[in-house]
């Protein structure tokens, strides 16, 4: 790795992402390049193409050198250090033959005050300014930085409401000390990682566990920090602070795969290493022939420039991330966001597509899926919504939704019965709602229903039974529901030869019974969310891997994989955390990304080939002296605006 990349790494915070420092550090360079370049190439041309000189000789060479020494020497410093630099510790990149072209032709313009060799100069400006627009487009094609870290630090609580003494008391979170009581409101985040004390509630785990459907909690029941109390107030007795808590656990997590997740190296580096010392030393070579057999320095010096900028690698420059950017609009169009560049060429060798479930697979909150009732159906739905609209809790939610009435029936003496159900009464008679434990508790007989509890059960369902004066008249399967497109999705992806594998916090009844759903073999369930990334892991062992998720308990297995692809529907550290995100949150559109990643390389390869395909041509005509050093340059920019066209042509590519 470069020394001035490592140095970016050694000072970078999680609050200033790189990727935007760099994009706004190129702009700047290219505009300001431009704006003295754009003087010299009008003088220049004025003389050459024209036959007459704006200003004269010697002045003129004055001014091009004077405008043309930002350009080089100040704008396009870090390349000429990074480019030098590479002579003396024989670590060859792109930038070392823009550095020496660009000098040496800069040199040209003080020597030729001296009629020692002709002028040169104003080509160094041109092919810096040349070079910084290749840079620019390049860091805007990778795009903007990840900011996973900084986005999961803002999950947490900000507050936390403490009881010390008799007196509550409102601190910061960092503040919160192992054994402090916490009281937390229905809406609240939990602040810290602790054990209920008192009070019961329903939180929302989803992030943690990726289940959709909430844990009730009660008296003696651990909760995690950043999680969100619904319903009920709990009074929580902290056991884990800062560093030690589960949410900072996570982060300790996703910013060790970050940092051991290595880039695929890209074609053309590798050959970098070889061409640029190969094309040094034909340059050498070149300049000390034409020297030694016409006796001609000026002429020497600008074969040997030509050589340098014939073969400066701008089209090189260019073809990864022009590609890169035509791959990435088409993509954005069809809610296909390209994060990463690096995920175009890895998904070429990508043999496994390991989902998630909750949110990825399915939608990510319950619904009503089968009903099964001994009076009309109607009439139950209309009495369990009218009880379940007074509840907040998700399944309730998905009742209420079912059921759709405009019109609700008056209920009185309503209470929740927590983990359990509800009950009220509507009119004289009472009504109760819940799961099999608590028809165990009122003495309800379920009987008539058990071959259907035990069928909806297999199916992955939560079954909720109403009963009406003591006597159940009906039941409900209530589920995540899977996507409408899930089961072509991965249809499709197990026919392109994929090995497809659904990976999940979640029990492995309901695991299962989504995967059969959907035509998935191999299921990994009751995976911790730590353990998601090791998963991933050992998945990788036999093969490289893409991972579709959508939680916050995703974002280490999604920096773990090969390819991480993030639900755009779902939290914005999955978001974040993703080399590729599907903005509209459809499977279909894995399929459509992994079309789109090979078709771009496909399109990569090809600009890679015409950009050495040009070099490999006009090589041997600079170093037969047949290429003044302008030409070359504009030899050169032609080669970049073959690469472009050729990688417009992605657009005509169907996905």
């Amino acid at each position: 790795m470069p020394a001035e990349e490592m140095e970016k790494m050694d000072t970078h915070h999680h609050d200033q992402p790189v990727e935007d420092t760099e994009i706004k550090d190129w702009k700047r360079k290219l505009v300001w390049s431009w704006i003295f370049t754009i003087p010299i190439a009008i003088l220049m041309l004025s003389e050459r193409l024209f036959g007459f000189a704006l200003i004269e000789i010697p002045y003129s060479t004055i001014v091009i050198l004077l405008l043309g020494f930002p350009v080089v020497f100040i704008f396009g410093w870090d390349t000429i250090k990074g480019g030098t630099r590479g002579l003396f510790t024989f670590y060859f990149n792109m930038d070392s033959l823009i550095a020496l072209g660009t000098v040496i032709a800069y040199l040209t313009g003080i020597f030729s005050l001296g009629d020692v060799v002709l002028d040169y100069s104003g080509v160094s400006a041109m092919i810096m300014a040349f070079f910084t627009t290749g840079k620019y487009v390049e860091a805007v094609a990778r795009g903007r930085a990840s900011q996973e870290i900084k986005k999961l630090l803002e999950l947490g609580a900000k507050s936390a409401t403490v009881v010390r003494g008799s007196k509550e008391f409102t601190i910061p979170v960092s503040e919160v000390k192992i054994g402090d009581i916490i009281i937390v409101k229905p809406g609240e985040k939990i602040p810290t990682d602790g054990v209920v004390v008192k009070g019961e509630s329903a939180v929302d785990e989803s992030m943690v566990t990726g289940e959709s459907l909430p844990n009730d909690k009660v008296k003696g029941g651990n909760v995690i920090g950043a999680t969100i109390n619904q319903d009920g107030i709990l009074y929580v007795k902290a056991t884990k602070v800062g560093k030690d808590t589960f949410l900072a656990h996570i982060i300790k997590l996703v910013e060790e795969t970050q940092s051991e997740k290595i880039p695929i190296q890209k074609l053309a580096d590798k050959i970098t290493g070889v061409f640029v010392p190969t094309i040094l030393v034909m340059a050498i070579l070149t300049f000390a022939n034409w020297w030694y057999f016409s006796q001609d320095l000026s002429r020497a010096l600008g074969v040997g420039v030509a050589v340098l900028v014939i073969a400066c690698p701008c089209a090189l420059g260019l073809a990864t991330p022009t590609a890169l950017m035509v791959g990435s609009g088409m993509g954005a169009k069809r809610g296909i966001l390209i994060r990463k560049g690096e995920a175009i060429q890895t998904m070429k060798e990508v043999k496994t597509v390991i989902f998630d479930k909750t949110g990825t697979i399915t939608k990510g909150k319950p619904e009503v899926r089968e009903i099964y009732s001994k009076a009309k159906e109607n009439y139950m739905m209309e009495i369990a919504a009218s009880l379940e609209k007074l509840s907040e809790h998700p399944l309730s939610k998905a009742i209420v939704n079912k059921a759709n009435l405009k019109k609700y029936k008056k209920v009185t003496g309503f209470r929740v019965l927590r983990g359990r159900g509800v009950e009220g009464k509507i009119g004289k008679n009472e009504v109760i709602i819940g799961n099999t434990n608590l028809m165990k508790e009122k003495k309800i007989s379920v009987k008539e229903f058990e071959n259907k509890i035990q069928s909806f059960e297999e199916n992955g369902y939560t079954t909720i039974i109403v009963s009406e004066n003591h006597k159940a008249i009906g039941i409900m399967g209530i589920a995540d529901a899977v996507k409408e497109d899930s089961l072509n999705a991965i249809f499709e992806l197990k026919e392109l030869g994929f090995r497809v594998v659904m990976l999940t916090g979640d029990n492995e009844r309901t695991a299962k019974a989504i995967a059969e759903q959907v035509g998935i073999n191999e299921v990994i369930a009751n995976v911790l969310p730590e353990d998601k990334a090791k998963k991933v892991e050992a998945l990788q062992l036999e093969g490289m891997v893409a991972f579709v998720g959508d939680g916050i308990n995703d974002a280490p297995a999604l920096k773990q994989s090969n390819v991480g692809i993030a639900m755009g529907s779902g939290s914005d550290i999955a978001i974040e955390s993703g080399d590729i995100v599907l903005a509209n949150g459809s499977l279909s559109g894995v399929v459509s990304a992994i079309k789109l990643s090979k078709a771009t390389f496909s399109k990569i390869k090809q600009n890679l080939f015409w950009a050495f395909a040009y070099n490999i041509i006009a090589i041997p005509i600079a170093i037969g002296g047949l290429l003044h050093p302008v030409i070359a340059e504009i030899a050169m920019a032609l080669s970049s605006i073959t690469v472009v066209t050729n990688a417009n042509l992605l657009r005509r590519k169907k996905i």
